[in-house]
């Protein structure tokens, strides 16, 4: 197993505030596949999806990836593993205003020891034509191709994506899906995406569904579907 998750656990807040998140998740995922954390709000999905980007930092229980157990990293290594093997997408796209999209994939370039070719991946994202354009002269869906590009540039081992379509409309959600499925079978990135649309766990390889911070289900998908072929 790739990616393996061993009695994690996390909570916030002290005192009458303690709240625990994460009661003890233990699963794995396999190397380049399309994992979906699947859960209503609350359930714990993202803090997940945190820790595994090393954003948080769990309470008790391990995470390895790879050979590495991330879980016993300090500060600095973890600084230098997010940089050198994960990619973000959020829901918000975060480009920085005044760049080009050239501009805001290349900061992720600067990143990587390892980068894809731009011109080739500005021609996969679609953006080829719009390359020298700055955000607010972009749709919400090319926005989000944009910050798709800026976090595979660097060829991360993994991409990570909170709520990715979030802010789109249902043709632009299925575009992005249909891309991250493509960057995901291209550049053989394992890609960890966490939402609450149950259609979305389809195209999946692996399903985890999450609720009250506990596991319910953890499913093999023997029946995925392609993003174009999505219905919700």
């Amino acid at each position: 197993m790739y990616l393996e998750m061993n009695e994690i656990k996390k909570s916030f807040g002290d005192g009458c505030n303690h709240t625990e998140i994460l009661h003890g998740i233990s699963c794995g995922i396999e190397k380049e596949a399309i994992c979906v954390l699947l859960g209503p709000s609350g359930s714990g999905k993202s803090t997940l999806l945190n820790i595994i980007g090393g954003i948080e930092t769990a309470d008790s229980g391990t995470l390895s990836i790879g050979s590495k157990i991330v879980s016993s990293m300090n500060d600095k290594q973890l600084s230098l593993y997010r940089r050198k093997h994960l990619g973000y997408v959020f829901q918000s796209y975060n480009l920085i205003s005044n760049l080009t999209v050239k501009e805001n994939i290349e900061v992720g370039a600067y990143l990587s020891d390892r980068p894809l070719p731009l011109v080739d991946l500005l021609k996969t994202l679609g953006l080829w034509e719009h390359k020298d354009k700055i955000p607010n002269q972009l749709s919400g869906g090319q926005q989000q191709r944009c910050a798709i590009g800026r976090a595979i540039i660097k060829n991360p081992d993994i991409l990570l994506c909170d709520e990715p379509t979030g802010a789109l409309d249902y043709k632009t959600s299925k575009e992005i899906l249909k891309l991250i499925e493509d960057v995901n079978r291209k550049f053989g990135n394992t890609v960890i995406l966490v939402t609450h649309n149950d259609a979305i766990k389809h195209m999946a390889d692996q399903v985890i569904k999450l609720r009250d911070g506990m596991i319910r289900h953890n499913d093999l998908n023997t029946e995925k579907i392609s993003a174009t072929e999505l219905d919700w």
